[in-house]
């Protein structure tokens, strides 16, 4: 049987794709959405905006693409933690300590992943074409660990996976802002003793997931 191997030409659209997507990352980290167009692009690569448009149709779609692959980033992080040869508790609070740390360590997909939502608009179910996208695949991990963690006794029977899911959600995009744009954070001014960034990370995940968990005896 004969492996699926890309020909050079499909090789060449893909890095060619890849470096359109990291220069506009940097683009937007920079001057944001409204910065962001075709033909500064185009300018910051040394590509014509032509060249440009036969990749991405449109400003939006490379946006959306940008979104899909933050969302992409985070997917690849959590189907790692999902082993089941890993006790349940620590899975659940991998899954929330590493959407913050995939969300500070690439603060440009970050950014884009949001570009024009506001923060409530994070996952919603109903969006149009939430379900198939990337950003609702990550909620949907997350909100499948919730229903594990109560089908097996960890969490507290009564707590509804959709719900719970976006509450964790907005606390961890709540303290990947802080840490995106405190550069101190968790200190809140200079040389203020305190937990490592990384530390304070596990404690959230642990504070999370402790206000899920069933009490037993």
């Amino acid at each position: 049987m004969t492996a699926n191997v890309s020909s050079p030409a499909e090789r060449r659209r893909h890095k060619i794709r890849a470096r359109i997507l990291s220069a506009a990352e940097h683009v937007f980290a920079r001057e944001g959405a409204d910065g962001l167009s075709i033909r500064k692009l185009a300018e910051n690569i040394d590509y014509s905006p032509a060249a440009i448009y036969k990749y991405f149709k449109s400003k939006d779609e490379l946006v959306d693409e940008l979104k899909e692959t933050f969302f992409e980033l985070i997917l690849e992080n959590v189907h790692r933690i999902a082993d089941q040869s890993t006790p349940f508790a620590a899975r659940a609070r991998d899954c929330v300590a590493t959407y913050v740390r995939v969300a500070t360590e690439k603060p440009h997909h970050y950014a884009a992943a949001f570009a024009g939502e506001a923060i409530a608009d994070g996952p919603v179910e109903n969006e149009p074409g939430f379900e198939l996208s990337k950003k609702g695949a990550a909620f949907n991990v997350l909100r499948g660990m919730i229903e594990e963690g109560v089908e097996i006794g960890a969490f507290r029977s009564g707590i509804d996976p959709s719900l719970a899911a976006k509450s964790i959600w907005a606390s961890m995009h709540g303290l990947a802002m802080m840490i995106v744009h405190i550069p101190s954070f968790p200190a809140l001014k200079p040389a203020q003793e305190t937990m490592s960034r990384e530390d304070f990370i596990l404690f959230h995940a642990d504070q999370v997931v402790r206000g899920m968990e069933a009490h037993h005896g």
